[in-house]
């Protein structure tokens, strides 16, 4: 079991499973386990599509794909037919990477530092005896998260039962122009968002995704843009505890 989409079969062959986005970051031990729980040791029919890529099928006869992403466990690399209705259900119910940690926001921020210290090479050592080579260890790579390049600041305008009206301004810290973004955060609460301007938005179980339209498109380095909506909420509403822009980890405040 190499992780959640890719496995080995008993030939040895490492294969993928067809329609199976890569594991998120924020979800790849999960993924890991659920395959280990319906596929490692078990008896599945596999299904040869193109090479390197396989269907599998339970004992029970369900489809594994489906079933992996019916449970949050992994996207769909194409949502259509039924795996989109299987994924809009996990998204609505916040299973697996649609809930806490990853949110549905499992995008992977780049890195920008990297450090590697070499290890020696490998020596074989000869004499009359026949020795092993020596074990060289992999070599040790740390890695040092980007500075956030924007800000985003969330604030609650008005309130009434139901309803509420919230404004959104995302500042770019960077240095570089910001041409065409998309915004999203997840609520803690069950919000919805009924109607929004200087963006477009859509929304996927508590996942929003807000994108800039018109005069609200670009954003200039230490520029800003503000977008509103309007929308509900039953018992409590909670802001959002972070943001991403473009995949990129916002400060907020």
């Amino acid at each position: 079991m190499v992780d959640g989409r890719t496995v080995e079969l008993d030939s040895g062959e490492r294969v993928e499973v067809s329609l199976l986005a890569q594991p998120a970051a924020c979800w790849a031990a999960g993924a890991r386990a659920f395959a280990e729980k319906w596929l490692l040791g078990k008896t599945v029919r596999v299904t040869a599509l193109t090479p390197g890529e396989v269907n599998l099928r339970l004992e029970d006869g369900t489809d594994y794909a489906s079933l992996a992403v019916r449970e949050g466990v992994l996207r769909a690399q194409t949502a259509a037919g039924s795996l989109a209705e299987a994924e809009l259900g996990a998204a609505r119910e916040d299973r697996g990477l649609w809930g806490a940690p990853c949110n549905g926001m499992d995008a992977t921020p780049t890195t920008t530092t990297t450090t590697t210290t070499a290890a020696p090479s490998a020596q074989r050592v000869e004499s009359t005896e026949s020795k092993p080579a020596t074990t060289v260890p992999s070599p040790v790579v740390t890695t040092t998260p980007p500075a956030p390049t924007c800000a985003v600041a969330y604030r609650v305008e008005g309130q009434w039962q139901d309803g509420f009206q919230g404004r959104i301004t995302i500042r770019n810290t960077g240095g570089t122009p910001i041409n065409g973004w998309t915004l999203r955060w997840s609520f803690a609460d069950g919000q919805s968002v009924r109607q929004m301007w200087n963006a477009s938005v859509s929304q996927r179980g508590s996942a929003v995704a807000a994108t800039g339209v018109d005069q609200a498109r670009s954003i200039s380095p230490r520029g800003q843009v503000e977008i509103g909506f309007l929308g509900t909420f039953r018992d409590r509403n909670t802001a959002p505890a972070s943001f991403t822009l473009d995949g990129t980890a916002c400060a907020t405040g």
